[in-house]
């Protein structure tokens, strides 16, 4: 496809071990150049990388890591390398990239002018490993058409992403989604197609992991509402309203009427309450049942740790200070 000679990929990534072997390979097979960009890696991700024929960037340790940070001078150098560049394909180093979806993206921007961002379907590589792959594996899919925004892989029109200044290095998480705001209010669309895009592995067996990746979610909603929280957008403002009743609020107030009353404790029923609601939500009643339950136990049992990635971003705020990267692998 000669659109291909116009396109190459950025991967990013720190201690992946073999998942990168996979990741880079899968590029390599399209046949477009790939930029690979580490942070910090203490395994042999570098050499690895070098190995399979990307080139490789190495982020300074002096600056916070972020992988906004990664993608944005990933993109610059392919604009040094590539010619004419009109495609960039992000993809995450723990990620293999699946046949036919770069042509199938490209395809879409090439024939669409007013979307700026194509993604497809990410699927979790052991879905049945552990309850919190099977968790990640549900959060991936969602309908086709157009979209409010896009997740880590995707293919983007390189002219929208530096119209609007790349990813924002601020952000430890949900960078993706942040862009997509400043896209849109660009007069960009975003695109999500059927076809499968990913093979995500996310290792996730231990319930600390989910936790920790939990807890960043709720540090990007309280990044993403201070920042876009205002009209017309409002962004992030019921995830955030949302964790702050059911993280803390709830906690609070059934604690301070037990003081006063034992009947305060009937309070917290409030809890599975939410559960059934949720498993009644659309979401929930596409899935099998066991799968079900586990998406709406999560979905309410999740707002604590996002209480604590909120309150530690705000903390953070009030310093003046950036949080340092909150990792689950």
């Amino acid at each position: 496809m000669t659109e291909q000679l116009h396109a190459g990929a950025v991967a990013i990534g720190r201690n992946e071990g073999a998942r990168l072997r996979r990741c880079l390979e899968s590029i390599r097979a399209q046949g477009i150049p790939a930029v690979y960009v580490d942070s910090g890696s203490s395994d042999q991700s570098v050499a690895l990388a070098r190995e399979l024929g990307a080139e490789v960037l190495e982020l300074d340790p002096s600056e916070a890591f972020s992988a906004a940070r990664a993608r944005n001078e990933g993109a610059a150098r392919l604009r040094e390398r590539v010619d004419a560049l009109r495609w960039v394909l992000f993809i995450d180093g723990d990620c293999e990239l699946a046949e036919g979806f770069l042509d199938a993206a490209i395809a879409e921007l090439a024939h669409h002018d007013a979307y700026a961002v194509v993604f497809g379907r990410r699927r979790e590589r052991y879905p049945d490993a552990s309850p919190y792959n099977r968790l990640c594996d549900i959060e991936w899919d969602g309908t086709p058409g157009d979209v409010t925004a896009c997740g880590g892989d995707a293919l983007m029109r390189i002219s929208a992403l530096t119209g609007v200044g790349g990813f924002d290095p601020s952000f430890i998480g949900g960078e993706e989604p942040e862009l997509c705001v400043r896209l849109r209010a660009a007069g960009w669309r975003i695109r999500r197609i059927a076809a499968p895009m990913t093979i995500h592995d996310a290792a996730m067996t231990r319930f600390s992991q989910w936790w920790r990746r939990a807890m960043r979610g709720g540090h990007a909603y309280a990044h993403g509402a201070s920042r876009h929280g205002g009209p017309p957008e409002h962004f992030r403002r019921g995830e955030v309203r949302s964790l702050l009743f059911w993280g803390a609020g709830l906690p609070v107030l059934s604690l301070l009427a037990t003081l006063l009353t034992t009947a305060g404790l009937w309070l917290l029923l409030l809890y599975p309450i939410q559960v059934l609601r949720v498993r009644r939500s659309p979401v929930a009643r596409s899935l099998p049942a066991s799968a079900a339950w586990l998406y709406a136990a999560s979905c309410v049992g999740s707002k604590l740790p996002e209480f604590c990635g909120a309150a530690k971003f705000y903390a953070g705020l009030m310093r003046g200070q950036k949080t340092e990267l909150i990792e689950y692998k």
